[in-house]
């Protein structure tokens, strides 16, 4: 059958929330054409490399899981261009995109949103206080990671709540109501978000909670099309968003309904408006 045609059901669905168990190159092309108001995509690094880090104090592997591994600079950069482009096409025309990377992978994605004709806004700086020290002591510590702001053309009108983000009361620099830079001093996800169990490569929620928050209102919805843990689901849902998240990893969904407070699956069902009918 045709791409275009397919009609994914969801892992999970209730009114706001609609989880879905594949890859993300396999759902996004079943979702309606500019249906999303926001993405945030948190891609793999591209970091399992066989070397090592330091993490609690301690020499751990830097290896995460096989779909973080590198499969050659052209292949891993044509997987960016695919989903880039279906985000795209599932973006409303005033919509935005937020897409986190190091510089592993970061530069790769830049290339991508402007060779597919994106506008880049912001290139934000997440800044790691406690971000974990360079054992080999030949390099500056990796103390950072970019997350990159886009719409779909110059002329677009995106949203962006900016009073609300010069007086955002969690950011040390801006209590005294200065503009919100794009350096984010956020410390690593602290193990109170994690005890419902976590991910490799879990955001924090304060990292989401800025990114939802300034470019989006009630009702919007927003999709993460790698959705880990699910932190983007849970801010969404804090922030009254309705929310899609795609992930590969059954463990990783379910553990995204925990943290929502789900216990039960419901009735599966597609979510109204948001998928492409069956031809």
């Amino acid at each position: 059958m045709d791409a275009d045609y397919l009609t994914f059901k969801p892992y999970f669905h209730n009114e706001d929330v609609s989880l879905y168990l594949d890859d993300c190159l396999a759902v996004l092309p079943s979702l309606k054409e500019e249906s999303v108001d926001m993405i945030f995509a948190d891609p793999p690094y591209n970091l399992s490399n066989g070397g090592i880090t330091c993490k609690a104090g301690k020499m751990v592997s830097v290896n995460k899981a096989h779909w973080d591994k590198s499969h050659g600079l052209m292949t891993d950069f044509n997987f960016t261009v695919k989903w880039l482009e279906e985000c795209r096409r599932v973006l409303k025309p005033n919509g935005t995109i937020w897409i986190s990377g190091t510089m592993h992978s970061i530069y790769q994605v830049g290339f991508a949103l402007q060779a597919l004709k994106f506008q880049i806004m912001n290139e934000i700086t997440w800044f790691k206080p406690n971000g974990s020290p360079n054992l080999s002591c030949r390099y500056f510590a990796h103390s950072h990671e970019t997350v990159l702001w886009a719409k779909k053309s110059k002329k677009a009108r995106h949203k962006f709540n900016y009073s609300l983000m010069k007086n955002w009361s969690s950011d040390l620099i801006n209590r005294n109501g200065k503009q919100m830079r794009s350096v984010w001093t956020i410390p690593l996800t602290p193990l109170r978000e994690k005890t419902s169990g976590k991910h490799p490569t879990q955001k924090p929620v304060e990292l989401l909670k800025r990114i939802i928050a300034s470019s989006t209102t009630k009702e919007d919805v927003v999709l993460d099309p790698f959705n880990g843990s699910g932190t983007t689901g849970l801010v969404a849902g804090l922030l009254k968003r309705k929310y899609i998240g795609i992930e590969k990893e059954r463990e990783y969904l379910d553990l995204t309904l925990k943290r929502l407070g789900i216990k039960d699956q419901l009735k599966l069902s597609s979510m109204p408006g948001l998928l492409r009918t069956q031809a």
